[in-house]
């Protein structure tokens, strides 16, 4: 049957052939992410009781474990990209057993002080294998493909994994409206094991790349050190990345989080409000990208920074005094995944521009690691100022609320900084677009580290 719709999708041409299988794992893998590492996390840990420093942590390993890519492409030579990204697809799988577990079992014990823990052990046992496993895939991927075929094949990508996203939020949201929350997690993690699965068996049909000579990292440590402390347009936008992750990757976690546990919402109409954010990143990017050459990526910067500011004024006054209501929400929603897209197309465009060309893949490397790293230290650090007084389950509203307004100063500081930086007028340099990086923007600015080549 995904073969049927995967052809209607995507042509069915000759040369693309060796590779499809790639196509059926961005589309079964996408199931397992969106729930084992996204809002259904989330509701899990508050059902389960965990408090939002509990919670934030589980979500943000995603990010703290990024710089564990970096270390992997170590293992690349030894293993070869097959294997590596085999081991730590197939490992992760496991890990799913843990929540699958728990939604059995808290109706019938009763929410236990140690099923939050449990989840957070198998949550940082799923990233870390996750990161062992990814520091391989898009090298394996830049390493078989044929340069002319990668264009075609990761806009395939791309329309499968959100067709994926899509199909599995819209279930996840039905699966809450009709059945109790354990049940509806039950069977959503269920879910996430099968793509799971399915995604490993469709990376084993792939062919292995060359196996990559012996990488150097204290070379790479050197070259991410010279980048991050020379003066220049570089490191100024570096640290402009930086802010900009840890003020806005809070948002979706503890928005979901507060909906549940202080706003009392049902969970379906939460996984709503999800889709309507991936909605608007897919329609952000399908408005915006072909206009990138014309307008130059500022542009694209300085929409985001407003939006994310933008959101901050609706959040405060949300909180405040109740108003906007849930047309309110629906557009804060939007927004939200359109501000993401629209970060993710400049900084893809801009950020280019400001290396050399020997330079290019380790400053992509660190950009992309060191914003991962703050998007996950700030989620953990805002989750401790949200926890309320006397501990648990629950929200501290002021510290909240206080999210917010660090978040719109922020934004206009970085705003303001941005200003001040040139855009090189680089025409030979394209955006990096590769697979699903609009349509995740947070998330997948961990794939950039994957641009380190071993090649080299």
């Amino acid at each position: 049957m995904f073969t049927r719709i995967a052809r209607a999708i995507v042509p069915d041409e000759p040369a693309l052939a060796p590779f499809r299988p790639g196509l059926h794992f961005a589309f079964y893998n996408a199931l397992t992410w969106q729930i084992a590492t996204g809002t259904p996390l989330v509701l899990l840990a508050e059902q389960l009781g965990a408090s939002p420093a509990q919670a934030g942590l589980a979500y943000s390993f995603v990010f703290l474990l990024t710089p564990v890519q970096i270390l992997s492409t170590a293992l690349l030579p030894r293993f070869g990209y097959k294997r590596l990204t085999l081991g730590g697809w197939g490992l992760r799988s496991y890990m799913l057993v843990v929540p699958i577990a728990l939604t059995i079992l808290a109706p019938i014990l009763g929410e236990r002080a140690w099923m939050v823990p449990a989840l957070i052990a198998s949550c940082f046992g799923f990233c870390l294998l996750r990161a062992m496993g990814m520091a391989a895939s898009l090298p394996w991927f830049f390493a078989i493909l044929p340069a002319e075929l990668r264009g075609r094949y990761f806009g395939s990508d791309q329309l499968l994994s959100g067709l994926s996203c899509m199909a599995c939020l819209i279930t996840c949201a039905v699966l809450f409206a009709v059945l109790p929350p354990y049940q509806a997690l039950f069977v959503q993690y269920l879910l996430a094991a099968l793509g799971s699965w399915l995604s490993y068996r469709a990376l084993r049909r792939l062919p292995d790349g060359p196996p990559p000579p012996s990488l150097g990292l204290r070379a790479i440590g050197v070259g991410l050190s010279r980048l991050a402390f020379t003066v220049g347009t570089y490191r100024s936008y570096l640290w402009i990345t930086v802010l900009c992750y840890a003020a806005t990757t809070p948002f979706a976690p503890y928005a979901a989080y507060y909906l549940k546990s202080a706003a009392g919402l049902p969970l379906g109409l939460i996984m709503i409000f999800e889709l309507l954010r991936y909605s608007g990143s897919v329609l952000a990017a399908w408005a915006l990208r072909r206009r990138i050459d014309r307008a130059g990526a500022r542009p694209f910067l300085f929409l985001s920074f407003a939006l994310h500011a933008a959101l901050s004024i609706y959040w405060l006054v949300l909180l405040r005094n109740g108003a906007g209501g849930l047309a309110g929400l629906v557009c804060a929603y939007l927004i939200m995944g359109a501000a993401g897209t629209c970060w993710m197309i400049g900084n893809l465009s801009y950020l280019p521009k400001l290396m050399s060309a020997d330079d290019r893949t380790l400053g992509l490397t660190l950009n992309g690691g060191l914003a991962a790293l703050a998007g996950g230290l700030s989620v953990t650090a805002w989750g401790w100022a949200l926890r309320p007084e006397g501990g648990g389950a629950g929200m501290n509203l002021v510290a909240f609320q206080w999210l917010f307004i660090t978040a719109f100063i922020i934004c206009l500081i970085i705003a303001l900084r941005l200003v001040r930086l040139p855009e090189p007028d680089a025409p030979d340099i394209e955006p990096l677009l590769p697979g699903s990086l609009l349509l995740r923007p947070h998330r997948a600015v961990s794939y950039l580290v994957n641009l380190v080549d071993p090649r080299r």
